[in-house]
């Protein structure tokens, strides 16, 4: 065999070693991106069923403050039923039908109308075209002393006037707006305009609720809680009371 013959043997045996590697390359390229689309795939998916659920079913929330307790605690975290009343169909901003109306002693979630995208949980006491008044801290609806075993009166029993009260001259049943002098324990008539709900935090003297800022809207109620599903006291002794302080007890647990 000439010089000749072995340079072009060689020669050939090069460019085959070198179309096969091509060729694993081309395969392993192809199986990368293969395995690639794949996984974006299931992240995208997983997405958008993440953000359904959340959007239109159900989503987690925090209590962080005292305004509900003793039904609801600084720490307990939550899920809040979203279909109930209709879930909020984002970017278009319609709502879904809702399975029922809000009742009386729901407890609701909703957008502030104070701070816009701040969430807060309250308790319905007044619906639409209640006419509601409280008297030396005793809620009555429609002339009738309301039962309210879930209210925690407790506190100072100086009531002196407020001022951030006097919006609820514009709705008095009976009473002079002139004349009119509401406190945190005495206040009213007032008559709920429609679509619209009467809403105060079972922690009668600490919190900031309808008697404030006004009648809830019925567009921006959110959800009802289903569950807490983690609860810990951070005023715990021991570190990290996230962990060595849970509250097990109110695990699971569905507050009404």
């Amino acid at each position: 065999m000439n010089e000749g013959s072995v340079g072009q043997d060689t020669n050939v045996r090069k460019e085959r070693r070198s179309n096969r590697d091509r060729r694993v390359r081309s395969a392993r390229s192809r199986s990368a991106s293969k395995a690639a689309f794949e996984w974006t795939k299931s992240i995208l998916i997983a997405l958008v069923i993440w953000f359904v659920v959340r959007s239109l079913l159900v989503e987690a929330f925090r209590i962080p403050s005292g305004s509900m307790e003793n039904t609801l605690l600084i720490g307990d975290f939550l899920f809040v039923n979203k279909a109930l009343y209709g879930a909020e169909i984002p970017i278009v901003h319609k709502r879904l039908p809702a399975l029922r109306e809000p009742e009386r002693f729901d407890i609701v979630v909703f957008d502030s109308p104070e701070e816009p995208g701040i969430n807060v949980v309250k308790r319905v006491v007044g619906l639409p075209g209640d006419t509601l008044q409280m008297v030396d801290n005793v809620l009555y609806v429609d002339g009738r002393d309301l039962e309210e075993p879930h209210a925690v009166t407790s506190g100072s029993v100086y009531d002196p006037e407020d001022p951030r009260m006097l919006w609820q001259s514009e709705h008095l049943a009976i009473r002079s707006p002139r004349s009119y002098r509401p406190s945190l324990k005495n206040w009213g008539p007032l008559v709920i305009p429609a679509d619209s709900f009467f809403v105060m935090g079972d922690n009668r003297n600490n919190s900031y609720d309808s008697r404030y800022w006004g009648f809830l809207g019925r567009d921006r109620i959110a959800g009802r809680p289903l569950f807490i599903y983690y609860s810990f006291d951070k005023k715990g002794l021991m570190p990290l009371p996230f962990l060595t302080n849970i509250r097990w007890n109110r695990i699971f647990s569905t507050p009404d």
